[in-house]
């Protein structure tokens, strides 16, 4: 709508109604003037910078990082925060236009904005370079997008699997809350078949210094020793206990040396850890689970997340595979763990589009407190490049046919840093499809996986045409992420006896 119809406003810029706040007795909104979005501010404008007058006598500037940090510092809802317990979910955008259509499906959840504590800006390392983009950059398209919805609510800036300390420096600098640490690199993965010989000689090697202890007292900690969990007890042999020590110790040892390098580097202490084991070849066992808990707890890590490999497979931008009866059966036991040595999160990262395991994952995590809610994090990242693409296979046939062959051509070397299991020869090429059939594609196993694994291929030849085109159709983009997400959101807010959450 124009500004003189929502404030009194003459032509010819227009606000976006949900954005207009006034605070302190100034009045900030974004305007709109022909393809540009710009801050609207009535009343003090002092520290902000590129003024452009406006008939209405409101003060309108670029959406510059200068602007963005400004405008934090005069509304406190738009500087993210640590999340805390809460059930969460965190909403990767690696376009930087996505976060209304974010905000859009948590409040067509029922409860939503209530029970769901976003993580708006949420990228890793590897996506900032396919991307081309900067840590600030991510919170600050992100912060735009929270600004322009009108959002009050708390929500957090994930830095996603960060592997060494250099890669802290830009997000403790840029004000993200939430730290994702991946130790990936430093998980013995042979430990889980090597002969016992090995594993004694594996332990033996681990950096003990660092990990201020001695095998003695390890094994004095966890050999033979039996823990009560809800779930049931868990006995852990000494075998089990050098195993997953040689295969985890060093990635505990990294963690820690991450946890403090992050600490001494947040302006003001005040940042989430989440701890990911994930990406690795095996999945992490229960003892596995004790074993790394028990570890980062007596080496004075707080962290409020963590997220396992758990058994089946977890690839990129399609459902589960496994069998839902055995997962559902390790989930409870790692739940259980996570109860007895936190509370903390389980967090299902590769997150996206697993719709058969969130039912399960949201009714084996109950928070114990009269809050309510799930202990459980969500974490999603290429599925909202997903449906930018179905965006474009409905407003514009040629640019998706042309993106479809190169993610085809790209497949085969792009897919390297992922683990997919798509077949090439099953997506089709553009040319065999009617314009009516290209976003059914986005529905297909094999040319999801193709399509979201190439993003850095895509973006960097038809990056700018790809995001114009969504600009363009921000409202068609944003639909589509509302309604998908939905789909994602509406088990960890449903109740039990909704039957809505069930073993699937």
């Amino acid at each position: 709508m124009s500004l003189d119809n929502a404030q009194g406003f003459p032509q010819p810029a227009s606000v976006d109604e949900q954005s207009v706040v006034e605070h302190d007795g100034t009045l900030y909104f974004l305007a709109r003037r022909g393809d540009a979005k710009l801050l609207g501010v009535r009343g003090d404008a002092a520290l902000f910078e590129g003024a452009q007058s406006d008939p209405s006598g409101a003060v309108l500037f670029p959406l510059t990082p200068i602007n963005a940090a400004a405008l934090r510092s005069r509304l406190p809802w738009l500087r993210p925060v640590p999340l805390g317990l809460a059930t969460s979910a965190g909403f990767g955008d690696r376009l930087g236009l996505a976060t209304p259509g974010h905000i859009r499906a948590i409040r067509r959840v029922p409860d939503g904005a209530e029970t769901i504590a976003p993580i708006f800006a949420q990228q890793s390392v590897r996506e900032n370079v396919r991307t081309g983009r900067t840590p600030q950059q991510v919170l600050d398209d992100a912060m735009w997008g929270v600004f322009q919805e009108g959002w009050r609510l708390p929500w957090g800036a994930d830095a996603d699997h960060l592997k060494t300390e250099p890669d802290v420096e830009a997000f403790a600098v840029a004000g993200f809350t939430f730290f994702t640490i991946d130790p990936g690199d430093h998980v013995d993965d042979d430990a889980h078949t090597a002969p016992p010989e090995t594993i004694e000689a594996k332990v033996r090697a681990l950096p003990w210094d660092t990990l201020d202890d001695t095998l003695a007292d390890l094994e004095a900690r966890y050999s033979e020793r039996t823990f009560e969990l809800d779930s049931g007890p868990e006995t852990i042999s000494r075998e089990e206990l050098l195993r997953a020590a040689a295969k985890y110790g060093r990635a505990v040892a990294h963690t820690v040396t991450m946890y403090r390098y992050i600490k001494a580097r947040v302006r003001d202490g005040r940042f989430e850890l989440e701890v990911s084991v994930d990406e690795t070849a095996s999945p992490t066992s229960v003892a596995e689970h004790i074993y790394i808990a028990g570890e980062l707890g007596r080496l004075g890590v707080c962290w409020v997340s963590l997220a396992p490999r758990f058994v089946g497979e977890f690839e990129k931008g399609v459902d589960y595979i496994g069998d839902l009866e055995t997962f559902a059966t390790e989930f409870e036991k790692h739940a259980a763990v996570a109860r007895a040595f936190g509370p903390y999160k389980l967090s299902l990262h590769s997150g996206s589009d697993k719709f058969s395991i969130y039912p399960i994952a949201a009714r084996l995590t109950p928070a114990s407190d009269a809050a309510g809610g799930v202990l459980a994090h969500l974490k999603t990242a290429g599925t909202s490049y997903l449906e930018a693409l179905r965006t474009v296979a409905t407003v514009d046939t040629e640019l998706f046919r042309k993106i479809l062959e190169l993610a085809r051509e790209n497949y085969e070397t792009d897919r390297a840093t992922y683990h997919v299991s798509a077949e090439l020869a099953k997506v089709p090429a553009g040319d065999e499809l009617g314009d009516d059939d290209l976003p059914g594609l986005l529905e297909d196993f094999d040319a999801r996986e193709v399509l979201h694994v190439t993003f850095g291929s895509i973006l960097d030849s038809f990056g700018d045409r790809l995001r114009a085109t969504l600009r363009s159709n921000e409202n068609v983009y944003w639909d589509l992420l509302a309604a998908h997400f939905e789909r994602h959101l509406l088990p960890f807010v449903q109740r039990p006896e909704e039957g809505g959450i069930n073993r699937g």
